[in-house]
């Protein structure tokens, strides 16, 4: 999919990002740094201290009396138009009604002229509850049918005759925990009204058009009135993908009653406390499987905790679903998905949305299954590879026609000397009582496209001047994974100019419409690829004129490259000249351009075809283990990882090493805790535990698998790298379990639920000694299960 073929290309080469030199002098503007307007009015909100009540008192008239005070705004301000800016998923409400669903639940919002002055006023406010049931942990909620969407159910085969009649079986079960997004920068938001009752809306955002449309609805104005622009972000990993257009809408709101610019900016602490994490999710399962480990029947049960409202947890469940089988083929399987409704903040996307809790469900399975027959975990795992032209269809319908694990995972085992290292492991723990190592290999297998087919959609606007230089805006958002720079790389591939001869502009829903937000690792695909189109059809226009112009045989023997126009070996002109012939013979030099991702479908159970593509990887990850304290730490990370042909493998590689760590962090030491009344306590970077370069070991290699030949039609054949890499952290917590599993010397699998905090490991510890029933860490209220239980025939 390229137009050139340059000498000196833009694409494949490792490019500094398009902002690199204003993030290290620090002139990189996010939404904060924008210079204020005039008059502008800044914004706190007070919000619900409990988790579920009703409200019996609520009065504000002394908040609105204090000083500075321009205007407070509650859900009784809101009805004139919509309290709820759901988008697909109505019952996402700006601010808490009759009742309060959840600690941090936004009550009311003040604008001052100060954020001193409107958090002093805030508490100026009455308010009393009282106290109603709360519904706290995913068991609750599956005990009482709370669910914020409609359950989800497949079945492929006859999973249940196909367990009965199989060797062997278990049951079991895992916790996995949420995980705050921790952004760099809170969220953010400044309204601006401008006349005739339109807004510009600076947000720090994954999703301008949603919030456009959160605005619009809660205004009451049209779309074209509502404007939002999103230069970059300070971090978003999903937190900004929805969430924004919350406080979006209470920024337009008072903008428009008080015909003053406001903003909306959140500090650490309150934005941790009201937005939505990752969905902590519980995985239950019976599985029967033949003497090698490979399974023959599976009945599944996932549980998504969504908090109180919609926000996307069907979406986040339904890539759960599909990822369920991670790289392993099922052929005979029933998979329930619950959405549980809990009085808590309302989860949403996170990096891997839902496909890391749904590979860590069956990873799970693989450990189980190995220790239940004696054999290395890996064995066990290759055993259940999907096939290359058999035993490749998955639980949802889809036919794996690109499956490279064959050849990945066998490449990352002879590079990282597993074997030997196997070997190295067991002697060591076989002469260490206290100390022990352990170590997993554990591969992914994700799919790249939005979910719902008619998201997977690009728009771009490309414009060149008579200078040579070139402007372009596309729909997705810059958050500091380097779209824009993928983007300009592609760009300069097809004019054959130089990266400085291009800008990006910031996101403006006024240039390109309707725009997706930049999530499900889509952003290159989607809008790299109608940034191209752009360009095409702007090349289109150009070469029949220099066809003519040049007494050129055929438009197909015109390239562009190295800064200028060629027919063949001829160099007919520069760049600059070419584009000043077109403005002289009025060609039009600017284009929109367009991408829709093909052959996808999906019917209403989620079968079909929801995937483009899968992008594979692998790692190895070996850990040493302190029994005693249950602390330990990583030694060694080995990572193969597959990104198809990279636009910017400086960009790529970045993002394997911080997905990654990420992963890991998640399942090892971002705990959240909510306490009995449902309030959450770990809302600070002082009681949460983001992992830190410090935490990488010191042995750390990532490569890029170069050996493929089945590469979907992508842009320039690469692959989507911003989620996957995020799975690699799962050797981790595969490793911590080996390394337990080693104290009964691999008789019995690990009891270990995510995250592997040093206590949730003693409790392991404990439990595989006495092989117990265990109190389950991962919920307020401690809900027993048992560990495995093991029918052999």
């Amino acid at each position: 999919m390229s137009a050139t073929s340059n000498s000196n290309p833009s694409v494949g080469l490792a490019s500094p990002h398009e902002s690199a030199h204003m993030h290290v002098t620090g002139e990189a503007r996010y939404t904060d740094d924008i210079p204020e307007p005039r008059h502008l009015l800044h914004t706190y909100i007070r919000y619900s201290e409990r988790a579920h009540a009703r409200l019996t008192k609520f009065e504000l008239d002394a908040v609105r009396q204090a000083p500075g005070v321009a205007e407070v705004i509650s859900a009784a301000d809101m009805q004139a138009t919509t309290n709820d800016i759901g988008e697909g998923f109505p019952g996402s409400l700006v601010f808490a009604e009759d009742e309060v669903q959840f600690h941090g639940q936004p009550l009311f919002a003040v604008a001052a002229e100060s954020l001193e002055q409107a958090r002093s006023a805030a508490m100026l406010a009455t308010v009393e509850y009282e106290d109603l049931p709360a519904i706290l942990t995913i068991e609750q909620a599956l005990e009482a049918g709370a669910e914020v969407n409609d359950r989800k159910e497949w079945t492929r085969g006859d999973p249940q005759a196909a367990l009965e009649a199989a060797p062997h079986r278990i049951t079991g079960s895992v916790h996995t925990g949420g995980q705050e997004h921790f952004y760099l920068e809170g969220q953010n938001s400044v309204a601006v009204p401008n006349e005739d009752g339109q807004m510009l809306v600076h947000c720090s955002t994954q999703g301008p058009t949603e919030v456009q449309h959160a605005v619009s609805k809660v205004l009451g104005v049209p779309n074209n009135a509502v404007t939002v622009e999103t230069r970059r972000m300070g971090g978003g990993f999903g937190g900004k993908e929805t969430q924004g257009a919350w406080f979006a809408a209470m920024a337009a709101v008072l903008a428009q009653r008080t015909s003053r610019p406001v903003k909306v900016r959140l500090d650490r602490d309150d934005d941790m406390t009201i937005t939505g994490k990752r969905h902590p999710t519980y995985i239950q399962y019976d599985v029967g499987f033949d003497d090698d480990g490979r399974i023959l029947g599976m009945d599944l049960l996932q549980a998504a905790d969504g908090g109180y409202y919609p926000d996307l947890t069907g979406p986040v469940a339904d890539r759960a679903l599909w990822h369920a089988d991670n790289a392993y083929f099922i052929e005979h399987a029933h998979i329930i998905s619950h959405r549980c409704r809990t009085h808590k903040q309302p989860n949403t996307a996170f990096r891997g949305f839902g496909g890391p809790q749904g590979i860590v469900g069956i990873e799970n399975i693989m450990e189980d299954i190995a220790r239940h027959i004696g054999r290395d975990p890996l064995d066990v795992r290759k055993v259940n590879f999907y096939g290359i032209d058999e035993r490749n269809m998955t639980p949802y319908g889809q036919v794996i026609e690109d499956n490279i694990l064959h050849d990945l995972v066998p490449q990352l085992e002879q590079e990282s000397d597993y074997a030997r290292r196997r070997q190295a492991v067991r002697e060591y723990n076989a002469s260490h009582t206290y100390l022990k190592k352990g170590l997993a290999l554990t591969p992914v297998k994700f799919g790249i496209s939005f979910g719902n087919p008619w998201q997977n959609q690009g728009g771009a606007l490309v414009h060149i001047y008579t200078d040579g230089t070139v402007q372009i805006n596309h729909g997705g958002t810059e958050m500091g994974q380097g779209l824009h720079t993928k983007v300009n790389q592609v760009v300069a591939e097809a004019l054959g100019i130089d990266l400085d001869q291009i800008r990006i502009t910031a996101t403006v829903t006024d240039k390109v419409p309707n725009t997706m937000p930049t999530s499900a690792s889509t952003g290159t695909d989607l809008n790299a690829a109608a940034a191209y189109n752009a360009v095409k059809r702007i090349l289109d226009r150009v070469r029949p004129l220099v066809r003519d112009h040049y007494d050129v045989g055929t438009n197909e023997n015109i390239e562009f490259r190295d800064n200028a126009v060629h027919a063949g070996e001829r160099r007919l002109c520069s760049f600059v000249e070419v584009v000043n012939l077109a403005f002289m013979n009025r060609v039009q030099l600017s284009s929109t351009g367009f991408y829709a991702t093909p052959r996808l479908h999906v019917d209403e159970k989620g079968w079909g075809r929801p995937f483009h593509y899968f992008a594979y990887g692998a790692a190895v990850a070996e850990v040493l283990l302190d029994t005693l304290t249950g602390e330990y730490r990583m030694t060694q990370v080995d990572i193969l990882h597959d990104v198809g042909r990279s636009i910017n493998p400086g960009i790529d590689m970045g993002q394997i090493e911080g997905g990654f760590l990420q992963g890991a962090g998640w399942l090892t030491t971002e705990e959240l805790y909510w306490d009995d009344a449902g309030r959450i306590r770990t809302f600070a970077p002082s009681t949460y535990k983001i992992p830190a370069c410090s935490d990488l070991p010191s042995r750390f290699n990532a490569k890029f698998y170069e050996r493929s030949d089945k590469i979907e039609a992508a842009i320039h054949r690469s692959k989507a790298v911003g989620e996957p890499p995020l799975m690699h952290g799962i050797a981790v917590l595969h490793a911590i379990k080996d390394a337990v599993a080693a104290t009964v010397d691999y008789r019995r699998s690990a009891p270990l639920d995510a995250p592997a905090t040093p206590e949730a490991v003693l409790r392991a510890l404990d439990a595989i000694r006495d092989d117990t029933p265990r109190h389950d860490p991962a919920s307020a209220t401690p809900a027993t299960r048992a560990t495995e239980t093991v029918v052999s025939k």
